[in-house]
């Protein structure tokens, strides 16, 4: 039965030491291009892409009082790993490069942290330190033991590395989003009235490490929307009130669900979306099944021109006059955002950044992109759904396979 099997384990066509050995390559050819010395992150997901360290996670971005940090230096192979978790260590670090944890929030922290920074480097960073975040006692410490070096945003280099993914990681990307889907099979199969969110989210969890999932990204999310947005929570901008945290709310007789969730595979994200109808046997009204029609739409028109050279610019053209010239993606989201080590990273398109930002985004192969239009008719409700697909060299390869149940 698909709701009882397990997908494929780390080793069924997958080398994680390759993965990580050419995500290193391309990190430091981002480094070298940008005149960077040393690269110093302490995000989650910016550690877990640079280095593939496993560790607890107490939160999805940050672990403030028991943070994993790397180093990566010019001219050294491997990068260096100050973690609580050694268990955790890349089997090619064990020994040099693998160090006891830092803590830069406080000042003796930061002081460790740079004064380490400059013991990896040689003694002197030579170029530029891309940092992607910085407390304050960082802030005040840094030139004080670094000298005069430049201090830039991480950002820019880590983003160019990540946006173009290798087999292995898109692989890694897939079997994330096929346990996120075998498991939503079973929550969906509890779904009807009087079953509360906490249920769902209880299925839910316990499925995905059946499956063989190593973590969780979100919250599970399964919002019952209101069909206005004055009807629905305040928005400071004035939008649809999504996504909104499950409780134990107890789901009524033709609710109108709007699913979220995302799951981890060794380190990387799935992204999962769809609607739900709350009803022993759900049937969509004509309205609502219009509404799925023009999502679809949608889709299919911006699949149509997703092959690479396309632009940002040309994907969101294609879902807009799809739409009839309307804004098929909620203001505060995009129509398109990438997947990797972050349930949401570069390339970003379709938001609030524009359409010259759009402009300056070209598709290439190994990009892996999350479609998350919106259709919303304000008084009606709405109907939202992701696809997830890899570009390929002559267009794109779908990633999942859930069904548009009960609207197709």
């Amino acid at each position: 039965m698909l709701s009882h099997a397990r997908v494929g384990t780390e080793d069924e066509g997958l080398d994680l030491s390759r993965m990580r050995r050419e995500r290193r390559v391309r990190l430091r050819s981002e480094m070298e291009q940008r005149g960077v010395g040393a690269l110093v992150l302490l995000g989650t997901s910016a550690v877990q892409y640079a280095v593939g360290a496993s560790h607890v996670l107490a939160d999805g971005s940050h672990a403030v009082s028991e943070r994993v940090i790397a180093v990566m230096v010019a001219g050294d192979e491997l990068p260096h790993l100050y973690t609580p978790y050694p268990d955790g260590c890349p089997t090619e670090l064990v020994g040099s490069h693998c160090h006891p944890p830092l803590h830069p929030g406080s000042p003796e922290g930061a002081v460790a942290l740079f004064t380490a920074v400059a013991e990896v480097a040689g003694g002197r960073v030579e170029g530029a330190l891309a940092v992607d975040e910085m407390t304050a006692p960082m802030y005040v410490c840094v030139s004080r033991i670094l000298g005069d070096v430049p201090v830039v945003d991480a950002g820019e280099p880590l983003a160019a590395a990540k946006t173009v993914k290798t087999a292995d990681e898109i692989e890694c990307i897939r079997r994330a989003q096929r346990i996120n889907e075998v498991a939503m099979y079973d929550v969906e199969a509890m779904l009807r009235p009087g079953v509360r969110q906490s249920e769902l989210t209880g299925v839910f969890l316990r499925r995905i490490f059946e499956l063989g999932a190593t973590g969780n990204w979100i919250d599970p999310i399964f919002q019952p929307m209101a069909l206005s947005i004055a009807a629905g929570p305040y928005t400071t901008n004035g939008d649809v009130a999504f996504p909104l945290c499950s409780t134990d709310r107890i789901l009524s007789e033709g609710d109108v669900v709007w699913v979220d969730s995302g799951v981890d595979y060794f380190g990387y994200a799935s992204d999962f979306g769809t609607t739900w109808l709350v009803n022993d046997r759900p049937e969509p009204t004509a309205r609502q099944r219009s509404q799925f029609e023009r999502w679809k739409a949608v889709v299919e028109a911006t699949l149509s021109v997703t092959r690479p050279g396309a632009t940002g610019a040309d994907l969101t053209k294609a879902a807009i006059e799809a739409n009839d010239g309307a804004v098929p993606w909620l203001e505060h989201f995009y129509l398109i955002h990438g997947i990797g080590t972050s349930s949401a990273e570069t390339p970003l398109i379709g938001s609030h950044l524009g359409p010259e930002f759009d402009a300056g985004i070209t598709l290439a192969p190994g990009m892996v992109l999350v479609l998350e239009p919106v259709i919303w008719e304000d008084g009606y409700g709405g109907y939202r759904f992701e696809e997830i697909v890899a570009v390929t060299e002559h267009g794109y390869l779908p990633l999942g396979n859930y069904p548009y149940s009960p609207f197709e």
